[in-house]
Formats: structure tokens, sequence, C-alpha cells
């Protein structure tokens, strides 16, 4: 029974919790990400370049031959790598502007006093904190 309580306990913690929401928007946020690569951006930048299908462009290695279904075609297929770069650069960027505004939220509130750390005492309220301390100490006459 120890195992599972200590897992139960580690499993809903907070640093475990906030990291399974991450991942999970993450996921989600990468699908954002594909479909405004293949149906947003890529389609214009395929008509920049005369119409081009970037997920259709590959080097074709040994062609298709219709006449035996032994052999298929072997393509080297670049046009998806280049916009799985392309949602790559996207994710990333979006994850730097979520680090810097982390970052920066976390040096503005740095740079704010606490109000629970009192002030540190004057040479004079020490030497006088001394002195009561003394006093209290003398057994009384």
């Amino acid at each position: 029974m120890g195992l599972i309580k200590e897992f139960r306990e580690f499993a809903v913690r907070g640093n475990v919790v906030d990291l399974a929401v991450g991942i999970i928007i993450g996921a989600a946020f990468s699908g954002i990400v594909q479909a405004l690569v293949n149906g947003v951006i890529m389609p214009p930048v395929g008509l920049l370049f005369g119409g081009v299908d970037f997920a259709e462009l590959k080097w074709v290695l040994v062609p298709e031959n219709p006449a035996t279904e032994a052999v298929e075609e072997v393509a080297i297929q670049y046009g998806a790598f280049v916009n799985t770069v392309v949602q790559f650069v996207i994710v990333a960027f979006a994850v730097f502007l979520l680090v810097k505004g982390i970052n920066g939220m976390r040096r503005k509130q740095a740079a704010e006093p606490t109000p629970e750390t009192p002030p540190a005492p004057t040479p004079t309220e020490a030497l006088l904190a001394e002195i009561r301390d003394e006093l209290k100490a003398r057994p009384r006459v």
C-alpha cells in the first residue's frame, strides 16, 4: 500500500499536474500550428514559387512501376520537411514569446519590495534591544 500512496502523492503534486497540462496544451497548439502552416502560410508561399505545393515536393530515387506491384516509389520528401521546419519555427517563436513574457513578469515581481520582510533595525534600535534584553535577564530585587 505504501507504493500506491507514494505514487498518488507524486501524481497530484503541483509540478506534475502543471507538466501534464502543458503537454496537453502543447499538443493542441501543435495541431493549430500544423493547420496554420499547411492551410494558411504554405499555399501563398507555394504560389509565390510558381504554384508549387510544398507538401508534394520530393526527389524520386526509384520511380513506381505500374506493371508490377512489388516496386513502389522510393522518394525523399523534402517538401514535407520544409513544412515541418516552418512549423517548428512558429512553435519555437511562440514558446520564446511565452518564456520572455514569464521572465518579464518574474523580473517585475522580484523588483517589487516584499511587505512581509520588515526592514532591518537601525544601530540605535539594536543597541536598545540589547539593553532591554540585559535588563530582562537581571534578577529583580
